[in-house]
């Protein structure tokens, strides 16, 4: 792999061990500021089935305008949105936070989606693919998350990537296992 292709750190956290969860994915500092990218583990990835599409836009609006409307957190939450391999979300806050330290604001989002009877933003007017939405399986996915968010509160493995293994060559490539 060339200087320019290197592999991304997201792609070095071992993927046949992570577990549901949540993560600090990155942590960046833009000017005097601090910004933290937390990968929201739903599903656990390759094992668990994906979260069907039309579910994932669904928690995407519906948590969204849960952390956007939250007095504590609105003003510290820059993005919430799906990852590409359905298994979760990303969220980026403000600061730098330990994974813990955000475990019941997003206890209490997905706990919030059961009180949801429409998918706030699914209008024409209001989003590119309104008709996608399903909210039956996302309170499916929601309530089954919380539960685990709730159970596993004390679980270190819920806050903490599982890293693949670099082999270094002697010339300073780098491979990774999986």
């Amino acid at each position: 792999m060339s200087d320019t292709q290197k592999l991304i750190p997201s792609f070095s956290v071992d993927h046949t061990k992570i577990v549901p969860g949540i993560f600090t994915s990155r942590v960046d500092v833009v000017g005097e500021n601090t910004v933290t990218t937390y990968d929201i583990r739903v599903t656990k990835p390759n094992t668990e089935p994906a979260i069907d599409v039309a579910a994932m836009h669904t928690l995407e609006h519906i948590i969204a305008t849960f952390l956007r409307n939250s007095e504590d957190w609105k003003d510290e939450v820059i993005y919430w949105g799906p990852m590409g391999c359905l298994t979760g979300f990303y969220l980026i806050l403000k600061g730098s936070r330990a994974p813990r330290e955000i475990h019941s604001l997003l206890l209490s989002a997905f706990r919030a989606v059961e009180d949801y009877t429409e998918v706030p933003g699914a209008t024409a007017e209001n989003c590119g693919n309104y008709l996608m939405h399903n909210l039956t399986i996302a309170k499916w996915h929601a309530a089954r998350f919380a539960q685990y968010l709730a159970d596993n509160a004390d679980n270190a493995a819920i806050f903490e990537y599982p890293q693949t293994q670099r082999l270094v060559t002697d010339d300073g490539q780098q491979f990774y296992d999986s």
